[in-house]
């Protein structure tokens, strides 16, 4: 009986003891645990951090970099970063198949060319990885290095890539970018829009100053639908334009320019109301509106402020630039011309909501 029970004590100590000793394993050895997320059949992409990368970029900027050399584990990224586009200063991981001495990491110099050893250079900027691997294919077979070449690209750092922003938004300058980006999402990386900002958002593609602008519409008041599905690219440039001005001039408690806000849509009463409404001695159904043309015209409106209050005449919408003038008497009515209304436009103080 004794001895029965020392001999359970001895094999339940040792079953406890491997138990034991399996669990150190695991916990010191991480690749028992960390399965890497290609294994893992989530077509994921990974790619060393930026801070444990190779320095190895020489003179020729087709620098060579021990993959060992890496150090840290890889930083895994979603499946939609395959489709990226190879650009200058991206380091690249390339493997041949049964040829180690061509496997290893090469940086694409500042031209956007590549080179293998006992290879002339190839242009990769703007394509994807599979589209490398198989031009690095043809150029060893063509350079008639290895007759059937099979190789394998990924990306194992990316280079800094910027968008531009610039105009009305709190923090101009670049953002710095390695994929397409969301407007919103390089909106929110500047601080937002100022309050003096207007009603579209300019995007040029690319670096090509003469090539045709996006317009984007952007709203305070709705929700920004554009902004979400509009996709910004590295090289591209942002701009913000401050809001349309529109003047109210004359007989009201606060003459000065406007900003047109509110999805750049202002009508004449509710320019009337942002100045504080007019004085007493306004002449309300003498009102005008004074537009500017583009071919240097000017239009003169007269509006009766009396019938857009009643609701017998429709508020006429604004435009930027507009002038709406309240005059005080019917002689100053007939002695006030559109172009010195112009003129006192010149001087007058730019008000904008929350902006003093």
């Amino acid at each position: 009986m004794d001895t029965t029970w020392r001999n359970t004590t001895v094999k339940s100590s040792r079953t406890l003891s491997c138990a034991c000793l399996l669990l150190a394993g695991i916990a010191l050895h991480p690749a028992l645990v960390a399965v890497p997320a290609i294994a893992q059949g989530t077509g994921a992409q990974s790619i060393s951090s930026p801070a444990t990368s190779g320095t190895g970029a020489g003179s020729s900027g087709s620098a060579k970099v021990g993959l060992a050399a890496q150090g840290a584990g890889p930083i895994v990224l979603p499946k939609d970063f395959s489709q990226l586009r190879v650009e200058p200063g991206d380091l690249l991981s390339v493997s041949v198949y049964d040829t180690p001495e061509f496997t290893d990491a090469y940086r694409v110099d500042p031209r956007g060319d590549l080179k293998l050893p006992l290879c002339d250079k190839v242009k990769v900027q703007g394509l994807t990885t599979p589209e490398v691997a198989r031009l690095l294919e043809a150029t060893l077979k063509q350079d008639e290095v290895l007759t059937r070449p099979q190789v394998s690209v990924d990306v194992q750092q990316y280079a800094g890539q910027y968008v531009t922003v610039l105009g009305e938004v709190s923090s101009p300058g670049r953002v710095t970018v390695i994929a397409p980006t969301k407007l919103s999402d390089i909106l929110a990386q500047v601080g937002g829009l100022t309050a003096i900002a207007g009603a579209r958002i300019k995007i040029r593609h690319g670096g090509d100053d003469s090539a045709p602008e996006e317009d984007v519409p952007f709203s305070r008041s709705e929700t920004n639908r554009e902004t979400e599905s509009i996709l910004v690219r590295p090289g591209d440039t942002i701009l913000v334009p401050r809001a349309g001005i529109i003047y109210v001039l004359g007989a009201v408690n606060r003459p000065g320019g406007y900003l047109m806000q509110e999805d750049g849509k202002l009508n004449v009463g509710e320019a009337l109301a942002l100045s504080g409404g007019t004085l007493l001695l306004a002449k309300t159904g003498g009102l005008r509106v004074i537009r500017r043309n583009a071919d240097g015209t000017v239009l003169d409106f007269a509006l009766s402020y009396d019938g857009i209050v009643k609701g017998t005449q429709t508020p006429l919408e604004l435009q930027a630039q507009d002038i709406v003038y309240v005059p005080i008497s019917k002689a100053k009515i007939f002695g006030t011309t559109g172009i010195s209304i112009i003129e006192q436009a010149t001087l007058a103080t730019v008000y904008a909501a929350g902006v003093k």
